[in-house]
């Protein structure tokens, strides 16, 4: 199946609708694809095992912490099996308000993800962006462990991130013939 024919869920939690927001741009970016989009404090992120291909949204708040929505639903995601599961994650951060701990939700969710095997893409560069320290680095602290974003700050380069990341999975995803 293609990235055109295939079915995409699409889980976020938010608080100040910027992570609602950003879901809503990403899923008209990746059209013509059927996205279904999914708000954690709503939905049962247990159902996101019925989709081969999964996108995340978490925002950092305050000092490194969890939003409300995913803090809910944290040990949940101890207990679902993403073996065979294709996951990309977005993340919300203010790189100048916290700029110590920059999007360390989403690295605290790649880390989460990757122990309960699933295979993770979409990692995006860190060129561009102004902080001191983050968790949502990969290890050779280039790229992001996913699109990152910052609304509180840069929320004019917003689309162009969005189109740049959504370009690079619609890459990644063919290449696994999805």
């Amino acid at each position: 199946m293609s990235l055109n024919t295939a079915k995409i869920g699409l889980y976020y939690g938010s608080s100040t609708c910027y992570t609602e927001m950003a879901s809503e741009k990403i899923a008209q970016a990746l059209a013509p694809a059927e996205v279904a989009i999914h708000n954690i404090a709503q939905d049962d992120i247990a159902q996101c095992t019925q989709y081969d291909l999964i996108l995340m949204g978490i925002p950092t708040w305050d000092y490194g912490e969890l939003q409300e929505d995913w803090e809910a639903c944290w040990d949940t995601l101890d207990t679902i099996d993403f073996t065979q599961k294709t996951v990309a994650l977005f993340g919300l951060g203010d790189q100048i308000g916290y700029p110590e701990w920059f999007l360390d939700a989403m690295g605290y969710l790649h880390n989460k993800l990757l122990l309960k095997g699933a295979r993770l893409i979409g990692y995006f560069p860190k060129a561009g962006f102004e902080f001191e320290q983050s968790k949502a680095l990969t290890s050779d602290e280039q790229h992001f462990v996913g699109l990152a974003l910052d609304e509180e700050n840069e929320f004019d380069l917003t689309e162009e991130r969005i189109n740049t990341w959504v370009a690079q999975l619609h890459t990644e995803f063919n290449a696994d013939e999805f």
